[in-house]
């Protein structure tokens, strides 16, 4: 079970990282809103969701829940174990 959430956690984060760097940055078009005359433009509402910030927004909260998932996981491992019964072989010297 651990071994398929970290598999999932790390492809979430290769994603979320992939997908941030697709998306252009709020500020890309500063030299272009004042220049023009429509400053206002810059400071005002950002207009409907695209869909790599849609996708962004999934993606983020699959990492946050895998997160939580491998620390939780972390903090209540299992008292039982299989090898358990086994004990370590004890060398005996002679003196």
């Amino acid at each position: 079970m651990t071994n398929l959430v970290v598999a999932l956690h790390v492809t979430v984060c290769i994603l979320l990282i992939l997908i941030v760097l697709l998306q252009s940055g709020k500020g890309a078009e500063m030299g272009i809103s004042l220049g023009g005359g429509a400053g206002q433009t810059l400071f005002g509402a950002t207009g409907p969701a695209t869909i790599l910030t849609k996708i962004t927004t999934a993606v983020a909260i699959i990492f946050m829940v895998t997160s939580f998932t491998l620390a939780y996981m972390s903090g209540h491992k299992s008292d039982t174990s299989v090898m358990k019964e086994n004990t370590t072989p004890v060398e005996q010297t002679t003196e």
